[in-house]
């Protein structure tokens, strides 16, 4: 799917280019209308400009593949109900550049430890006490209206079970603040997440961008809400 996309947006850049170039190459086409049929070979103008448009797009794909947006497989449960396995999102990488992350951000990040990335929601950001007890996540001592698997925690809680089994914080990070330059952030799927309760607090510089769109399988295109 993404050799596709990156496929069709290299089509449409070579046919801008070309375009601005149609009346020079039509021109020359025409003068050398009588020479061509007897010589079947392109024009070397043809061939140049063909060249050119190809290596613009080239250089555009790749500034916006690597330095703007970043494709991400999904693997695990840990997202669930809101994110499943096999699915690509687009991770927006310069939107940190210019700011730090918010609270109910879905971000992806490095995990030395795991030697992966990880996809969580943005919880707390620095300077915020963050408690998790039971299936009440407070910051700063206000309850967090976590509407976004409100659905999930009702049908937990309607055969008298907790949809969440690890509190925060606990012997491993007893101190619920978040330092400075750094997020909590936890997985939508609280019983089967590994996060910020296990593996700590996330530093700003193992971020790798927030996740924006879901763009694989078509019937789940969407924008993800933040």
């Amino acid at each position: 799917m993404e050799g596709f996309l990156a496929g069709a947006f290299l089509c449409c850049i070579v046919r801008v280019v070309l375009r601005e170039d149609g009346e020079t190459m039509q021109q020359e086409q025409s003068e050398t209308l009588e020479s061509s049929a007897q010589n079947p070979r392109k024009p070397k103008n043809e061939v140049l400009e063909w060249v050119k448009a190809i290596a613009i797009a080239l250089v555009l794909v790749f500034l916006i593949r690597w330095l703007l947006f970043k494709p991400f497989i999904v693997d695990g449960p840990s997202m669930k109900p809101n994110f499943h396995t096999g699915e690509r999102v687009i991770v927006n990488e310069i939107l940190y550049d210019i700011r730090s992350p918010q609270r109910g951000e879905v971000i992806v990040f490095h995990v030395p430890s795991e030697g992966r990335d990880f996809i969580k929601r943005v919880i707390g950001v620095a300077g915020d006490t963050v408690k998790v007890e039971g299936d009440v996540v407070t910051v700063n001592g206000e309850v967090v209206n976590e509407t976004y698997i409100q659905d999930a925690i009702d049908a937990k809680h309607s055969i008298n079970a907790l949809y969440n089994n690890k509190d925060f914080p606990n012997e491993e990070f007893p101190d619920g603040t978040v330092p400075e330059g750094h997020v909590f952030a936890m997985g939508d799927n609280r019983s089967d997440s590994t996060d910020s309760r296990m593996i700590g607090y996330v530093p700003l510089g193992d971020i790798v961008g927030r996740a924006d769109l879901i763009f694989w399988p078509i019937k789940d295109i969407s924008l993800i809400n933040h």
